[in-house]
C-alpha cells in the first residue's frame, strides 16, 4: 500500500491490538481466476520471538483453500477506526480557505504464506478460543461444550482451518499527522461533536499521535 513516512506505524503493540480489537479481516489470496477476497475472523498469536501467526477457518464449501496459488503469498487487511474529515474543522479554513476534504483511518496489512489445516484437534482449539474472545463479558457466556458432542463434531467436519506464518506486517495510522497542531485540535473537536463511535475512536487517535 501507499505508505508516507508520516502515517506509517510501526510500534507493535499497536498493530497487534488493532487486530485483536477489529478481528475480522479481509483475507487475499490469488487464484487461477485472479484475486480473491473473503471477509472472517482472525486470531492473533505472538510468540516470545516477537514472530506472528494469523488462524482462523473458512467453510468447507468455501472454494479458497482449494484453489489458493502457494507460489503468492495470502494478504490479510484490518480495518480499524475510520472517519470523514471535514474542511470546515481546521481553523486555517477561516484564514485562507486553502483546505480540502479527507478521511482518516487506521490499518493492519499482514501477509505470508498460506497453510491448510485439518486436524480436528487444531481446529476444535481454534473455534473454542475464538468463541470465548467473543462471548467475554456476556452475563452468561456461551461454550462450545455447550452444544451436543456429535454436533460439534459435525460442524468441525464443516470446516478447514488456515494459518498464516506473517512474514511482513505493516501499519498505516492516517490520523491528521499532517496538519497544524490547531488544525489537529479542530478535528478532535469536530469528531467529538460527530459523536458516533467511529468519530470518538478517530478523534483519540488524532490525541495520541505523534
Amino acid at each position: 500500500m501507499y505508505l508516507p513516512a508520516h502515517f506509517e506505524e510501526t510500534r507493535s503493540e499497536l498493530l497487534h491490538g488493532l487486530i485483536r480489537e477489529h478481528g475480522l479481516g479481509t483475507l487475499v489470496v490469488m487464484t487461477a481466476d485472479g484475486l480473491e477476497a473473503n471477509h472472517i475472523p482472525f486470531e492473533l498469536e505472538v510468540g516470545a520471538d516477537g514472530a506472528c501467526t494469523l488462524r482462523a477457518h473458512v467453510a468447507r464449501g468455501n472454494p479458497v483453500w482449494r484453489t489458493f496459488s502457494e507460489d503468492v503469498d495470502a494478504l490479510v487487511v484490518f480495518q480499524g477506526a475510520q472517519s470523514y474529515i471535514s474542511p470546515s474543522y481546521y481553523p486555517s479554513k477561516q484564514q485562507d480557505g486553502k483546505v480540502v476534504p479527507t478521511y482518516n483511518y487506521m490499518v493492519v496489512h499482514a501477509c505470508g504464506p498460506l497453510k491448510v489445516v485439518q486436524d480436528a484437534a487444531w481446529l476444535r482449539g481454534l473455534v473454542g478460543r475464538l468463541t470465548d474472545r467473543y462471548e467475554a463479558g456476556r452475563p452468561a457466556p456461551w461454550k462450545v461444550d455447550d452444544a451436543p458432542a456429535d454436533y460439534v463434531e459435525k460442524m468441525l467436519s464443516a470446516i478447514v482451518g488456515i494459518e498464516i506464518p506473517v512474514r511482513k506486517m505493516a501499519g498505516k495510522w492516517k490520523v491528521s499527522q499532517n496538519r497544524t497542531v490547531p488544525d489537529r485540535a479542530g478535528v478532535v473537536a469536530g469528531l467529538q461533536q460527530q459523536g458516533d463511535e467511529n468519530a470518538v475512536a478517530m478523534s483519540n487517535a488524532v490525541m495520541k499521535a505523534r
